[in-house]
């Protein structure tokens, strides 16, 4: 997914994991060698450790017994 398909589907703000855990979406960016648009984003919980995962995987679905939820929701 390039920077800009994924400035135009993530926004900066706070998402449910289907599991049920809340994140801080703070930026997006590119991957230094592909340029793959990844989301930088902090955990609402705990040490409100930091994490960078590709925006592709932040978009997509996912199925969890029998039942298919978005993998981060906007809240």
């Amino acid at each position: 997914m390039t920077y800009e398909e994924a400035s135009a589907q993530i926004a900066p703000g706070r998402y449910r994991h289907f599991k049920g855990r809340e994140y801080e979406v703070l930026a997006l960016a590119r991957h230094s060698e592909t340029e793959e648009a990844m989301v930088v984003y902090r955990a609402l919980y705990g040490d409100g450790g930091m994490w960078v995962r590709p925006a592709d995987m932040w978009l997509e679905t996912v199925t969890r017994d029998g039942t298919t939820f978005q993998r981060f929701e906007k809240l």
